[in-house]
């Protein structure tokens, strides 16, 4: 198994991340890597403290996407476990997770993509950011800060069949991702677990929560949300997200209607961001 983390000043999270996946069963079967994205802290020297990590760093801040797939092809394992650094997993965390998405060698192919824990708080409360499959209403809604919609749980349940968890703690086989064309790279910092868990409905597969299997969340700021090119890159890949599933015409009705908002709020920076299409790296979107 690979645990993949993606961080960007956030080192006090990633220790915590990191101690927690250090300190799971079997962790001489777990493969960690931490992408560091330019960060200015102390982020870059976290395997001093833990030297069986693997560390890349990147020059800057080149979106999660990219991020994601640096990490994907360096991995070494089957199986690709996307853990943020708000998360911290319980030492049995990954190995349950594992052992529900292994199939049986006597069944016949299974159906499940991928696999998620239940995130709970400090106090043990549901945490779990599950959506559904976000409308477009709804993206255009998300592309200005309001909360995607939340699914309730029934955690009565031994398994829930989930459309889209956020990329908290989501383990998948790297078969998938590989089948998809790895994360597609047009969603720069944003959304590319959206576009995963569409991409899983196409294929007919599901995504399992397991409510017996659990991790704690410790909510924290976006550490780019203020950067007015994230925001750019939000919107963008929100427009493209449209794009891919709806048609070109969408996505570009989508990106138009942004930039008249931007244009009647007197915008001008986010105009010319959003026309140029760029991203939070710097780089304008194809």
């Amino acid at each position: 198994m690979s645990a993949i983390l993606v961080g960007y000043n956030q080192a006090p999270a990633l220790r915590r991340a990191v101690q927690a996946l250090e300190n799971s069963r079997d962790r001489d079967r777990l493969e960690i890597l931490v992408v560091d994205c330019g960060s200015a802290d102390e982020s870059t020297e976290l395997d001093t403290d833990f030297p069986a990590i693997n560390m890349l760093r990147l020059p800057h801040h080149l979106g999660a996407a990219r991020a994601m797939n640096i990490a994907i092809r360096t991995a070494k394992a089957e199986l690709l476990f996307f853990v943020s650094p708000n998360v911290e997993v319980a030492p049995e965390t990954v190995t349950a997770l594992a052992d529900r998405l292994q199939p049986d060698p006597e069944a016949p192919e299974t159906d499940v993509a991928a696999v998620c824990p239940l995130l709970v708080d400090a106090e043990g409360k549901p945490a779990s950011r599950i959506h559904p499959i976000p409308t477009r209403a709804e993206l255009q809604a998300a592309a200005r800060g309001v909360e995607l919609p939340a699914v309730p749980l029934d955690l009565a349940q031994e398994s829930i069949v989930v459309a889209y968890p956020e990329l908290d703690a989501v383990l998948i086989r790297k078969h998938f991702v590989r089948s998809m064309n790895y994360f597609d790279q047009r969603f720069g910092h944003y959304w590319a677990d959206a576009d995963l868990a569409m991409q899983i409905k196409r294929a007919g597969k599901k995504i399992q929560l397991f409510p017996g299997v659990r991790a704690t969340y410790h909510p924290a700021p976006d550490p780019v949300a203020s950067d007015p090119l994230a925001r750019a890159d939000r919107i963008s890949g929100a427009a493209a997200l449209v794009g891919k599933y709806e048609g070109g015409m969408a996505g570009f009705s989508f990106k138009l209607g942004a930039v008249l908002s931007a244009l009647a709020r007197f915008d001008l920076g986010m105009v010319g961001k959003l026309t140029g299409g760029s991203k939070l790296d710097g780089s304008q979107a194809a």
